[in-house]
């Protein structure tokens, strides 16, 4: 798999829901914050299905299985939070 530079620099080691927002605990200990609202699956979601969050792809990837949703870290360090 290729990845861009930006990528494996900007990795996550840990996620979960909090309060309405999905809080990443980055590689370098720095944490980034966004409110569910920003995305339509999330906004729309049950707190139990915000809660299964997955890290994929090395770090670079959050999943949501029961919701079906993918968003890159770069995308959301970017402000896309998809639709």
């Amino acid at each position: 798999m290729k990845y861009m530079v930006a990528e494996l620099i900007f990795t996550v080691s840990k996620v979960w829901h909090e309060n309405g927002m999905i809080c990443m605990l980055m590689s370098d200990n720095k944490e980034i914050r966004f409110p569910v609202e920003k995305n339509n699956k999330l906004k729309n979601a049950t707190v139990k299905e915000r809660n299964n969050i997955e890290i994929i792809c090395g770090g670079t990837g959050l999943h949501w299985p029961d919701l079906d949703e993918d968003l890159s870290v770069i995308g959301i360090i970017e402000g896309r939070f998809g639709y």
